[in-house]
């Protein structure tokens, strides 16, 4: 006896999976970790994120600080986290992340606050990344003096590569300001009138002074409203007394005017 063979139906093709739809995707804002290693390092990220606030306040531009920059529609795991960063031509103002597809425009500058555990990252890792984007300008800033001569290290964008902004120049074209370095700060003056952009701390100062400036010529004020308020009662005081004395006279028929 002879078995039968059966012949098999070959089997259904293999259906590629549905598109994702990249509307559900999520893009988170955060992913547990510090935002510095260190105080010195916190503040001095705190110090570039507000000066550079204060200095494009009124123009369309957004800085942020250590939010996570999206470069890839659909790949929420392609991202960095600029210490700061600086865009053109967005509208200012926070935001829980950055996406250079819906924005439009990558990051201008960005700075990093450096250390020897990011040293390796920072010069690799993140200058490819921020060149491929096309991020004019990276600076990266040493509170400590760790690692960098001078704490401050820049480069400006060319087509072959970044090339190195001389240290003794340390000029931000894009921002037109000078960077200057002051212990664990990194400053910042402006080449159009030389004036040096005031930290939180030096506005706080400026702020209280400027309060007790109005405050000291609230109070002169006030005491020359009181001078002069309490000169017209002695002159109304002293009119009505030698208008008593007018009357008296009159009454002893003496005319008070001769």
């Amino acid at each position: 006896m002879v078995a039968q063979i059966q012949s098999l139906a070959p089997p259904p093709p293999i259906s590629p999976p549905p598109p994702r739809d990249r509307s559900s995707i999520e893009y988170p804002s955060t992913d547990g970790e510090p935002l510095a290693e260190s105080f010195l390092h916190l503040y001095a990220i705190f110090c570039i994120l507000e000066v550079l606030l204060q200095y494009l306040n009124g123009q369309r531009a957004a800085v942020l600080a250590n939010q996570f920059l999206y470069y890839s529609e659909g790949f929420p795991n392609l991202r960095a986290a600029p210490d700061v960063m600086v865009i053109f031509n967005v509208e200012p103002g926070p935001r829980d992340h950055y996406k250079i597809w819906e924005e439009g425009e990558p990051p201008a500058v960005v700075f990093e606050v450096t250390s020897p555990s990011t040293k390796s990252n920072d010069l690799q890792g993140k200058k490819v990344l921020y060149h491929q984007l096309g991020v004019q300008e990276y600076w990266l800033f040493d509170p400590k003096g760790e690692w960098i001569k001078g704490q401050l290290r820049g480069y400006r964008f060319a087509e072959e590569g970044y090339v190195d902004i001389p240290a003794d120049e340390a000029i931000s074209q894009v921002l037109g300001l000078r960077l200057v370095v002051e212990g664990a700060l990194l400053l910042f003056e402006r080449l159009d009138t030389g004036d040096r952009l005031l930290t939180p701390q030096e506005l706080r100062a400026k702020l209280a002074d400027v309060q007790e400036q109005i405050e000291a010529a609230a109070q002169r004020a006030e005491a020359e409203a009181q001078r002069a308020a309490e000169a017209e009662a002695k002159a109304a005081a002293a009119e009505a007394k030698a208008e008593a004395l007018a009357a008296k006279l009159r009454a002893l028929g003496i005319d008070p005017t001769v």
